[in-house]
């Protein structure tokens, strides 16, 4: 057994004992909390109540408001009853799969916090609060190393933008110190709107490189009316402004020397990128971070963003 998959099993131990113990007087019928011995029972008497033609009791009515059963490859699952035009299937968890459910959804978001969890989770599963997630999060160390690195930045005027592709903003992370071979930086590109991210490792960052890269995200979404980054020679060079030649309506600004927080959006999405870099790397027990950044564009983009109350794939 591997260091990784060692701590996840212990991580399940403690978690599955704090969850025993929280619901352990929660023992009526409505209580979310289901035990699997409850949720088999329920199961049973949801098929009974279903079956019946005449004589039904309240209870009965009950459980028609409540659950539901979904046959999958001949397993009975127990669902919330789904209303008319309505496609999305909402799963009720037993006792045992609630720790895996959730340990799932947070690699899947790239060690995602409560708000990106919760919102990945409500939309699948009928039965998650938020003291489950909590209670996960508070186990996982990763995330707790995380917190503790956070740092409040200034708080300045927020940028509106009207669509998509009104405004961008570019930036690169210096990644030299854990170099990937020949990979050292990481440039990020953002859509102030939507938030949508695109992730390119780069070699250096030389105009030449970082002008590149921006064509080929150009020719994919469409160039900004303003694309907007910091002082840094490689945003400055001549070379990329003559992107203008192929794109005439394209403004460049640059943001102010030393003033990092004209980049705000763009800098808060570099910091979550390298937490959720590191994890992954952690996770995975590797160095080749090139490899793992289409991974981490694809969490970064699913997940819920608090300041547009949706992911950036269901805004863009």
């Amino acid at each position: 057994m591997s260091c990784v998959e060692s701590r996840v099993r212990e991580m399940k131990v403690r978690f599955n004992a704090e969850l025993l113990k929280r619901h352990c007087d929660l023992k009526n019928t409505s209580s979310v909390f289901l035990t699997d011995e409850r949720y088999y029972q329920l199961i049973k008497d949801v098929d009974s109540a279903k079956s019946k033609t005449k004589k039904k009791e309240p209870r009965d009515y009950w459980l028609h408001k409540k659950y539901d059963i979904l046959v999958v490859n001949n397993n009975s699952k127990l669902i919330y009853p789904v209303k008319n035009n309505d496609n999305n299937i909402l799963y009720y968890i037993k006792e045992s799969d609630v720790f895996d459910v959730l340990h799932d959804a947070h690699q899947s978001l790239g060690h995602g916090g409560r708000d990106r969890m919760l919102y990945e989770l409500n939309s699948k599963f009928k039965n998650i609060t938020r003291f489950e997630v909590d209670l996960y999060l508070s186990l996982c160390e990763l995330c707790q190393l995380k917190h503790k690195k956070i740092r409040k930045g200034l708080v300045v005027k927020p940028i509106i933008s009207s669509e998509f592709n009104s405004r961008c903003q570019v930036d690169l992370i210096d990644f030299q110190s854990n170099a990937d071979k020949l990979f050292k930086f990481i440039m990020v590109y953002q859509d102030h709107l939507t938030k949508f991210v695109v992730i390119k490792p780069l070699k250096t960052k030389t105009a030449e490189e970082v002008a590149y890269n921006l064509i080929d995200i150009f020719t994919l979404l469409g160039a900004p009316s303003i694309l907007q980054s910091d002082n840094g020679r490689e945003f400055s060079n001549q070379i990329v402004s003559n992107l203008k030649n192929y794109w005439p309506n394209l403004k460049i600004v640059h943001g102010k020397p030393r003033h990092s927080q004209s980049q705000g959006s763009v800098e808060r999405a570099n910091q979550d990128i390298q937490n959720m870099l590191m994890t992954w790397m952690r996770d995975n027990n590797t160095s080749k971070w090139s490899e793992g950044l289409r991974f981490i564009q694809l969490m970064k983009n699913r997940a819920y963003h608090k300041g547009i109350n949706r992911s950036p794939y269901e805004a863009l």
